[in-house]
């Protein structure tokens, strides 16, 4: 699926409509040039979610939790990490032991291994704004996927 973003208000408010589907569980790989969206799409999720918290880019801190929205939030920046310092941050945690939430990984090109099922959206530049591309690995992701509007740009 492709998805036009022409300004960070289409941005957030796709964010929103994926926190509208992803169950508990959902696994979402943000890769894309620094700038490009993706804190801003995980803001949007915050604000579908009912998380009324400032959302920041992790960039520094790695990890923020988010825990009193609909379901619970965690966003993973992994810019300033190489492959073995992610290992030992052992991100698997949010996917397999903490509470179930939507984990949004930034960078996950640094991840050891991805999970077995994810839905992977993938920021390019364009002249006015960004195109966004959703692919899905696995069963549940294929569901998700399904569940989105169907129509190209930023509104449903």
């Amino acid at each position: 699926m492709v998805v036009d973003l022409p300004d960070p208000a289409a941005t957030l408010h796709w964010g929103a409509t994926l926190a509208k589907i992803l169950p508990a569980g959902a696994i979402l790989l943000l890769q894309g040039d620094l700038g490009s969206g993706k804190t801003t799409l995980v803001q949007g999720l915050a604000q579908g979610l009912g998380i009324t918290a400032p959302v920041t880019s992790p960039t520094f801190a790695l990890i923020q939790e988010y825990p009193e929205g609909r379901i619970p939030l965690y966003h993973l920046d992994l810019y300033r990490l190489n492959t073995e310092e992610v290992r030992q941050l052992h991100p698997e945690y949010y996917w397999q032991e903490a509470a179930p939430g939507i984990v949004a990984i930034e960078w996950p090109e640094r991840l050891p291994a991805w999970p077995a099922n994810y839905l992977h959206l993938y920021w390019q530049s364009l002249a006015a704004g960004r195109r966004l591309t959703l692919t899905a690995q696995g069963t549940s992701a294929q569901e998700w996927l399904q569940q989105l509007p169907r129509r190209r740009g930023g509104e449903n």
